[in-house]
């Protein structure tokens, strides 16, 4: 139901699907029916014109089967993957507000699998359970009704055993399944999250001699998915085998009670042919059913884990009428006694800061790991709630409250636009120079590109490659060196342009020779732009327009450079 609520909006694209899937499946045992009867009434060699009608039939429900397929096909993948882009697009945007703080009881590894397989479910809800499923249910229904006009016992039989077939035997799977897919989906979770401490933390665990029992974890998550496989597939195997054995005795049957009927003179030769193969190929529309109740556990296992995502409250309320914020020049920044704690029984992370960056001025924040700057940057993005003070940012210099907007009135999204630039977890992606700098700003021309990666000190390096803007770097940017990276995200960060620019740590894990240059190079691509740099380095920032430090959560007084 979680997932219904999502995709529901979508209906007008995905009615035409299960019509066209359910219509495929009719017209095929339709065709199938009447090609039975048209072959035993031509045996009795009579009239062309008696025949006529099943002949058109025959030529217009292969033809109309065929294209009926072709429109599920096509109709289907577009209007699901649609519907699927859409909800992951809903869970991406309730992810955002939740970090950073909102994520701390979920691994990147264990939200990289929420993202990507557990939405993934969306689509195999649609295309392998509700699809197959409304298909089935209306070939029950008119096989049944058929057989039943022909001969009430007959279709009392077909309707029974087509209801154990398509109700049962799949409920039977689906308690099944029930049992082991949530173990599944947890096993595969912490693989995900296995594999991505083992890729991106490969170095750590070495030094710690910790590399072997993180192996030996994630042999043993494959091993549980594996053997937790195995047991589904077992169960599914064991189902279709069942819907067989089903198929099997309801076309003995019906054709049992056809033939005795027959024998009575109280049925045509005719009827018992349609008859026999109509129980036969009813049952190949609930072929695929076995299959759905599995996917359907794992689509409930995958939804609940969705659930558990999108039904966490974000650290920060949304205004009920947030107040637009002005994009088009840089901002200045007041913050007034700010104290923000992460749990409530815990000492404050920020007490009592204030800060004020004049709009234009570049104003560089010192302190060491701990010291509350990362604290500082999610509260002015609005990932963080304070429980003192103030934030409110201001479109000129002037000391009146015109022009000025409380960050609390304002929605995060626009806080985020505002304020944003070079965080400590910006991502290099394995994709092209061009297409990581295109993430800052989509229309962005080639000379803006141009001007961004010059500021940066990058342009000489992007010229010098063979491939020059569509060399590709590689996963988070190992093609590059460390300084290489920063100039590009910090390239990336320029060509956003934001009102109120944050540079976060840019030297971060950069020798102090590189570190200098790189921060000397930051605070001039940044001239005249409103900036807030934050760093642990002291060499390289004499250029700012003023220098704060942040120790213990608590302001130093500010010192002019």
């Amino acid at each position: 139901l979680h997932l219904l609520r999502h995709l529901l909006p979508h209906w007008r694209r995905l009615l035409p699907v299960a019509l066209a899937s359910a219509g495929s499946e009719l017209a095929g045992a339709a065709l199938t029916a009447t090609a039975a009867w048209l072959i035993t009434r031509a045996a009795e060699q009579p009239p062309i014109a008696s025949v006529t009608f099943a002949i058109v039939a025959v030529r217009a429900l292969a033809l109309g089967r065929g294209a009926l397929r072709y429109t599920d096909r096509l109709l289907g993948h577009d209007g699901v993957l649609r519907a699927v882009a859409a909800f992951r697009t809903r869970v991406y945007e309730a992810l955002v507000p939740l970090a950073p703080a909102g994520t701390t009881a979920f691994r990147s590894g264990d939200l990289l699998t929420r993202l990507v397989a557990d939405v993934d479910a969306a689509q195999n809800l649609l295309l392998r359970v509700l699809f197959p499923g409304a298909a089935a249910c209306a070939v029950a229904v008119v096989a049944t009704a058929t057989a039943a006009a022909l001969l009430p016992q007959a279709g009392l039989l077909l309707g029974g055993l087509l209801a154990v077939a398509g109700l049962a035997v799949p409920a039977t799977v689906l308690i099944a399944s029930r049992r082991t897919e949530p173990r599944a989906k947890a096993a595969h979770a912490e693989l995900a999250a296995l594999t991505v401490d083992l890729t991106r933390g490969a170095a750590d665990l070495a030094a710690y001699g910790a590399r072997g029992r993180a192996d030996e974890r994630a042999r043993h998550a494959a091993a549980r998915i594996a053997a937790l496989e195995r047991r589904s597939a077992l169960t599914t195997s064991l189902a279709s085998a069942v819907v067989l054995l089903l198929q099997g005795m309801a076309t003995v049957g019906v054709t049992w009670l056809a033939l005795r009927t027959h024998a009575s003179g109280a049925l045509p030769a005719v009827q018992v042919t349609v008859l026999a193969v109509l129980s036969l190929v009813a049952f190949e529309a609930l072929a695929p059913l076995p299959v759905a109740a599995r996917h359907l556990a794992d689509v409930r296992a995958s939804a609940r884990r969705l659930a558990d995502l999108l039904d966490t409250p974000p650290p920060v309320t949304e205004p009920s009428r947030p107040v637009p914020l002005p994009l088009d020049g840089p901002l200045g920044v007041d913050i007034v006694g700010l104290r923000v704690r992460h749990r409530p029984d815990a000492p404050p992370a920020l007490d009592g800061v204030s800060l004020r960056i004049p709009a234009g001025r570049r104003v560089v924040l010192l302190g060491a790991s701990g010291s509350g700057k990362s604290t500082l940057i999610a509260a002015l993005m609005r990932f963080v709630p304070y429980e003192a003070g103030s934030i409110r940012l201001r479109d000129s210099d002037s000391d009146s409250d015109s022009g000025t907007y409380a960050l609390r009135d304002c929605a995060g999204y626009d806080v985020r636009r505002a304020i944003t630039g070079m965080t400590q977890d910006a991502h290099v992606f394995h994709t092209t120079i061009r297409a990581n700098l295109l993430l800052a700003r989509p229309d962005a021309t080639g000379t803006e590109l141009r001007e961004a990666v010059r500021r940066a000190r990058l342009l000489d390096w992007i010229e010098s490659l063979p491939d020059g803007w569509d060399t590709v770097l590689g996963a988070d940017g190992a093609a590059m060196s460390g300084g290489q990276r920063r100039r590009l995200l910090l390239a990336r960060a320029l060509l956003a342009d934001p009102p109120v620019l944050v540079l976060d740590e840019p030297t971060e894990g950069l020798d102090p020779r590189t570190a200098a240059a790189v921060l000397a190079d930051v605070l001039d691509a940044t001239r005249g732009r409103t900036t807030l740099l934050v760093t642990h380095e002291h060499s390289g920032i004499a250029a700012a327009d003023a220098i704060v430090r942040l120790d213990r959560g608590r302001i130093v007084p500010a010192a002019t450079p």
